[in-house]
């Protein structure tokens, strides 16, 4: 017997029409705030029609078009979820239409309008340490230098530069190995 199309899905019924492991529907819930199945008792998930459309989406972004988990966050934050549905849908009208009414939002702002900067107080979730631009010490002094073989440790904001840089390397690697 045939599902109705706004029947919800278990995990197993997910992962078997999009051709992905349990597990990783598992930890795309933990990386894209976006995916809320409903939990029922014993905590077994539900996964609402709108939830398969973006998981749908998320999964041709990352498999299809090589993007990286952090990138997908980016598009979602920066076009929201319609945007990954209809990507996922191959719908490119509604990709067009959502980009022009992007574009559209964007107005530009006289200096008496511009937002006024928060105080680092303020901001939630921003780290203390501004990361700086200069990574290893290029633009600086000679003082300031790349740090010698035997020298002192890393700053933090380098430190926090290569921990990113050693991020991407690991999602280029899990690409790698999908497709070997």
């Amino acid at each position: 017997m045939e599902k109705s199309p706004d029947a919800f899905r278990t995990i197993s019924e997910v992962a078997e029409d999009l051709d992905l492991p349990q597990h990783v529907l598992r930890f795309w819930e933990t990386r894209f705030t976006q995916i809320k199945p409903m939990k029922r008792g014993g905590g077994r998930r539900y996964y609402r029609p709108q939830d398969v459309e973006l998981i749908k989406g998320i999964r041709h972004m990352l498999y299809d078009q090589g993007y990286t988990i952090k990138g997908v966050q980016k598009l979602l934050r920066e076009n929201g979820n319609q945007f990954l549905v209809a990507i996922g849908n191959g719908d490119l009208a509604a990709v067009e239409a959502i980009a022009q009414r992007k574009h559209a939002d964007v107005v530009e702002l006289t200096p008496a309008a511009q937002p006024r900067p928060l105080d680092e107080e303020q901001m939630v979730g921003q780290p203390k340490a501004k990361p700086s631009r200069r990574f290893f010490g290029l633009g600086k002094s000679d003082e300031e230098g790349p740090v010698q073989p035997d020298g002192g440790r890393l700053s933090r904001d380098n430190r926090a530069l290569l921990q990113e840089a050693l991020f991407d390397l690991l999602e280029c690697k899990r690409l790698l190995d999908q497709v070997r």
